[in-house]
């Protein structure tokens, strides 16, 4: 009995390494943003703008029109389009822009959407999802250039973090896990590749 239990965890635990370490392979093309916006004569600092897609589980970085480098992203665990309450764990799809950055003590970093923006207010207003005070709460931050209010049944707490503790296991793993409230996560690497660009105002662009 003894040894069966000591076969089954060997078992895993060297199946779990093994996946890692071809994660670890997959990740070691990757090329720095530095060294492409010199190859490409870029300058992120004047134009830049990101678009996630959730069908290919990609931050894309962009600068004006041109592609410029892409990232592994986790999502929501839900895989629902519309967001309709904060407890659903959905990541919405629509056209924002980072309001706040910030320090995360769980996911290193954090910069925050503007969610929900008025389209996505209107349409929980209209589903009935959120009350006409609610409503009248978000559409208020919306027009007043401030991040929303997070004290509506819709929440707001959405963004582009870090994975944070367990970022060398969840960045190796060769397979997508989507394990977020809803936000995008991407590497620490890749969000302080990103972080010197980032700033108040930066669109952001969700796609399924």
């Amino acid at each position: 009995m003894i040894r069966n239990i000591i076969y089954f965890i060997g078992s895993v635990t060297l199946f779990s390494v093994s996946m890692i370490l071809y994660g670890m392979l997959q990740n070691t093309g990757e090329i720095p943003l530095e060294k492409i916006l010199i190859e490409k004569n870029l300058d992120l600092t004047s134009d830049m703008n990101l678009v996630v897609d959730k069908k290919a589980h990609r931050l894309m970085i962009y600068n004006d029109t041109v592609f410029v480098k892409s990232y592994k992203a986790s999502l929501g665990r839900s895989q629902k389009d519309i967001k309709s309450s904060v407890e659903d764990y959905v990541t919405p799809i629509g056209e924002y822009y980072i309001c706040s950055v910030e320090k995360s003590e769980d996911y290193y970093r954090f910069f925050k959407l503007n969610f929900p923006n008025k389209l996505d207010a209107a349409e929980a207003y209209k589903n009935k999802d959120i009350s006409k005070f609610e409503y009248d709460k978000i559409i208020e931050s919306y027009n007043a250039g401030r991040c929303p209010t997070n004290k509506t049944r819709l929440g707001a707490n959405i963004g582009i973090q870090g994975i944070g503790a367990y970022n060398f296991i969840f960045k190796n793993l060769p397979f997508i896990f989507n394990w977020t409230n809803g936000s995008i996560s991407i590497s620490n690497e890749g969000i302080d590749e990103i972080f010197p660009y980032v700033k108040i105002g930066t669109k952001v662009k969700i796609v399924h």
